[in-house]
């Protein structure tokens, strides 16, 4: 017998809110320890690798509390999505130590509109001229953000985009393990397959932590687990169509983190740029309301880190 979750769209956005908190804490957190804040800066490769270390910890304690049984995961489709999930996270990772996390986050905004294009070739889906509209808009928005001009020009900017890139590709292999398997066991084998990719990959620039960024490093572990959780929660109790718009809040919040922490304030290009993004995300996510689909948990949500 199927447990169907009662809706609940006040508290679906209630969640959703909470977790673009969680999320924008986050990128907080990576900035930190990319930086020389908590002590001599970590490679964002290590900062990925504590990541996903903990969150997977969080989520194996939530497994045995639910009990909840790991039966046949498509390991196939969870390597793939995991290792373009772990490329995305880095590269935002890395991206915030150098831009503002408001910019960072901006362009991850673009993982949707990647993810409308690579469906074309991989799911053989159809797209429109309003969804191509939407991802025009869009990527207007994120050439807007890399600034590019011999004297603005923002390098790291591109670790952002490459993030974004790789999101979009993530989606891909989530909309195919959609609905296949249980929600719980779907992040436990992908933070598993995740802490695996980030140690190997961290081996060569591993350096020892000082206390201030070990516990960093668990709180960004926590809060990426509780987003999820937030998250997952959130889309069993409203339609996605719903519950997007609320998840663009994690721009709000990194902009509010980085010009408290950071003292750094949004200029007119960070609000035209991302308004811009927004713009053409909210267009996609509209017209996917107006044509009466129902997205997949994931697959229209904007997904800065993350979930990554």
């Amino acid at each position: 017998m199927t447990h169907e979750t009662p809706q609940n769209p006040p508290l679906a956005a209630a969640l959703i809110l909470l977790a673009t908190v969680f999320i924008a804490g986050t990128t907080l957190l990576a900035k930190s320890l990319g930086t020389d804040v908590l002590g001599p800066p970590l490679h964002a490769l290590q900062i990925s690798q504590g990541r996903f270390v903990f969150a997977f910890i969080g989520i194996s304690a939530a497994v045995v509390v639910l009990r909840q049984k790991i039966h046949k995961p498509h390991w196939g489709l969870h390597i793939g999505r995991s290792t373009f999930g772990w490329g995305g996270v880095t590269l935002m990772f890395a991206s915030v130590a150098f831009i503002p996390l408001a910019d960072a986050t901006a362009i991850s905004f673009l993982n949707p509109v990647i993810g409308m294009m690579l469906a074309i070739p991989f799911l053989g889906e159809k797209v429109g001229p309003w969804r191509w509209l939407a991802a025009a808009i869009a990527l207007m928005g994120a050439m807007i953000l890399l600034r590019p001009t011999p004297e603005s020009f923002q390098p790291a900017a591109l670790l952002a985009l490459g993030a974004a890139l790789a999101m979009g590709a993530e989606l891909i292999f989530i909309k195919k393990l959609a609905g296949g398997e249980p929600p719980v066991q779907i992040l436990w084998v992908n933070n598993l397959i995740g802490m695996v990719i980030a140690s190997c990959a961290a081996l060569a620039v591993w350096q020892m932590p000082t206390a201030a960024q070990w516990g960093a490093l668990a709180a960004l572990g926590a809060l990426m687990a509780c987003a999820q959780a937030c998250f997952v929660n959130a889309m069993a109790r409203a339609d996605a169509s719903f519950v997007a718009p609320f998840a663009y809040g994690t721009l709000v919040f990194a902009a509010i983190y980085d010009a408290v922490i950071f003292g750094v304030v949004p200029d007119w290009v960070t609000t035209l740029g991302a308004g811009i993004i927004l713009s053409g995300a909210g267009l996609l996510a509209w017209r996917e309301s107006v044509n009466g689909k129902r997205p997949t948990v994931t697959e229209r949500l904007p997904r800065p880190e993350t979930e990554r």
